[in-house]
């Protein structure tokens, strides 16, 4: 038997911020932390801001993103795979678009779907390429961080502090 979520429906359809129970808070502030995640990692990798990318290797001084960690997957069991995809402009691109776009997606709680289901791809696909783990038989921040956001998209996260209340959101279903 399916578990249904009970929430406040106003006359207009919509919920408002009365309504809203503490859980809708929790994901939304969940919602807005993975964002920031994803979209630290675009401006540290695009600008090396030194933290995980130092000045020298960033995006706009000609480094790639993929390059560190992929190369470093050529021991692993899809290394092959993963490894030959590193440095790659297109493989660069697409990581960087990706990142930028989950990140915003999620911090501005438009498009949290779509978002969720390229992080998920994304996270899936950089744990695939450290197989085997070093310190778990198969579960790590990738697929727990993918656990997350199957979870903000099923609980509407965008909608709690973010702009998934707009009406173009609401007209749109493929931007919720």
């Amino acid at each position: 038997m399916a578990a249904t979520i009970n929430r406040p429906v106003m006359e207009t359809g919509a919920t408002t911020a009365a309504a809203r129970r503490p859980v809708d808070y929790v994901w939304a502030i969940t919602r807005i932390s993975i964002g920031w995640v994803f979209l630290w990692a675009f401006l540290d990798k695009t600008f090396g801001w030194g933290f995980a990318t130092p000045a020298n290797r960033a995006w706009i001084e000609g480094g790639s993103p993929t390059t560190g960690f992929l190369k470093g997957t050529g021991e692993n069991a899809l290394g092959g795979l993963f490894s030959g995809l590193a440095g790659q402009a297109w493989v660069d691109w697409l990581f960087m678009a990706g990142l930028l776009g989950i990140g915003l997606a999620l911090v501005l709680g438009i498009g949290t779907r779509i978002a969720a289901g390229a992080g998920t791809a994304m996270l899936v696909l950089m744990w695939a390429a450290e197989l085997p783990l070093a310190n778990n038989p198969f579960m790590d921040d990738h697929i727990i961080y993918s656990i997350v956001l199957v979870g903000l998209a099923l609980a509407g996260a965008g909608t709690t502090l973010g702009l998934g209340k707009l009406p173009i959101v609401q007209r749109n279903a493929w931007l919720k």
